[in-house]
């Protein structure tokens, strides 16, 4: 199909966002320690927002965390209530590979996630087929996760759609 004259307009109007950072930037305070297992396991409850500005969405939910660590597999069994009365469980299943470092996947990941410990932050990089009420759209996920205080686990991600920028989450966690 030919680039129409409107379609090379759309295009180059986006390629700013090209330049635009695909994942959040570390927290600018100081953090406490913080590895996958220690944020995860036991019973955690958390609230967080999507927010894609440039489509006017935002999205709230409120989610349930059960994790459960067996020797280096960690099992987190997520429970979601988005604002709009939809309902979902993940299951997020991580295997350590190293000092800091652990793949996962969930049922909604293409491919394997990965995962790097650095002492004060977690990185979190996969690529998830997202369900909503408007069916099934493909995105690409670059997480941070840190505590900022010993009773509060934050999770920021930057959200890519085709490799650009199209959003962000915020989820907060504490211990239930």
């Amino acid at each position: 199909m030919p680039l129409t004259r409107r379609a090379l307009l759309g295009l180059a109007a986006l390629a700013p966002l090209a330049a635009c950072a695909t994942a959040p930037a570390a927290p600018s305070a100081p953090t406490l320690p913080v590895t996958l297992a220690e944020a995860f396991v036991g019973r955690t409850i958390g609230a967080g927002v999507f927010s894609a500005p440039i489509a006017g969405i935002e999205r709230r939910f409120t989610a349930r965390l059960n994790g459960r660590l067996d020797g280096n597999r960690l099992t987190v069994v997520e429970d979601f209530r988005y604002d709009d009365g939809q309902e979902d469980r993940l299951t997020w299943v991580f295997d350590r590979r190293g000092e800091g470092l652990w793949d996962g996947r969930r049922e909604d990941t293409v491919g394997t996630a990965r995962v790097v410990e650095d002492g004060r932050l977690i990185r979190l990089d996969y690529v998830a087929d997202f369900r909503s009420t408007g069916g099934v759209t493909r995105l690409g996920f670059s997480d941070i996760i840190y505590r900022p205080s010993p009773d509060l686990v934050v999770n920021d991600a930057v959200v890519t759609r085709f490799g650009l920028p199209i959003g962000t989450v915020r989820f907060e966690l504490r211990r239930a």
